[in-house]
């Protein structure tokens, strides 16, 4: 389990504008994409829009997510795509907030990879290609989430994530590039070949979201009103971190208040 205490100056820091977004902010303005359709695929034109919503009231902190997101993606051990901190009380309850790739709509990584690694799907997924990466890690720099890692090292040997977790459905990513979360793409696509939905079919959809026991994470397409993710962000209150960027983050955040409610 990856979890890190967070005093309460830290967690304003995680949603407010820290200096190291400033930095980001000035990148970006500075650098443009190699990739020429980044622009138009930026403003989610596709026929999907996938994205993410945490229930904080649900989550528990238990780090099953993180186990199932490196089982799946064969993430090195001593990495992580997801973060979960724990932050403040709210009432009688602890209160965790798990933090990856945003997916963001207006994305810093992709404005300043120099050589087009970092790239927008039409469904507005924030991909990594590793085989164009070269390891500059201007994309780490630049995020305001801190939800990127760096391969430092060569991962050889077996992964403690699996079976018990899952099994590796992606290649092992090689040295000297960065990787993230990538809403597990590999499943949604291969869920849609076979008619599946994603969000509502467990194999279709982020293995994050099929492994939490208490169904703190939902999963959907934000373009169909009928989706999971559509009907909670309709009847609940929700936030996204760091909105004032203007980077457009996929993963909303249903705030706890301490007590527990059933999210439909």
């Amino acid at each position: 389990m990856t979890k890190k205490d967070i005093k309460r100056r830290d967690f304003i820091k995680l949603l407010g504008v820290g200096a190291g977004s400033v930095i980001a902010l000035e990148i970006t303005s500075k650098m443009k994409s190699a990739r020429a359709t980044s622009s138009a695929v930026n403003d989610h034109d596709g026929e999907r829009s996938w994205v993410m919503v945490i229930d904080q009231e649900k989550c528990i902190g238990c780090g099953y997510c993180v186990e199932a997101c490196k089982a799946s993606n064969d993430v090195p051990p001593d990495l992580a795509w997801i973060k979960v901190y724990e932050v403040e009380e709210i009432g009688e309850k602890n209160n965790y907030i798990p933090v990856s790739c945003m997916h963001c709509a207006h994305a810093p990584c992709v404005s300043v990879c120099p050589v087009g690694a970092s790239y927008y799907r039409p469904d507005g997924i924030v991909m990594m290609d590793y085989d164009l990466c070269i390891g500059c890690r201007y994309c780490q720099t630049a995020c305001p989430y801190q939800a990127r890692t760096f391969n430092w090292e060569t991962f050889e040997g077996e992964n403690p994530a699996v079976p018990q977790w899952g099994e590796p459905d992606v290649d092992r990513r090689p040295r000297g590039v960065v990787e993230k979360c990538s809403f597990c793409y590999q499943k949604i696509d291969r869920g849609l070949a076979a008619g599946l939905t994603p969000g509502v079919d467990p194999g279709a959809s982020p293995a994050c979201v099929t492994a939490c026991p208490t169904g703190a994470r939902a999963f959907g397409d934000l373009n169909d009103p009928e989706s999971p993710v559509s009907k909670i962000l309709a009847n609940h209150p929700s936030y996204r971190l760091k909105e004032g960027l203007g980077t457009g983050p996929r993963i909303y955040y249903l705030p706890s208040n301490g007590k527990t409610e059933e999210v439909s």
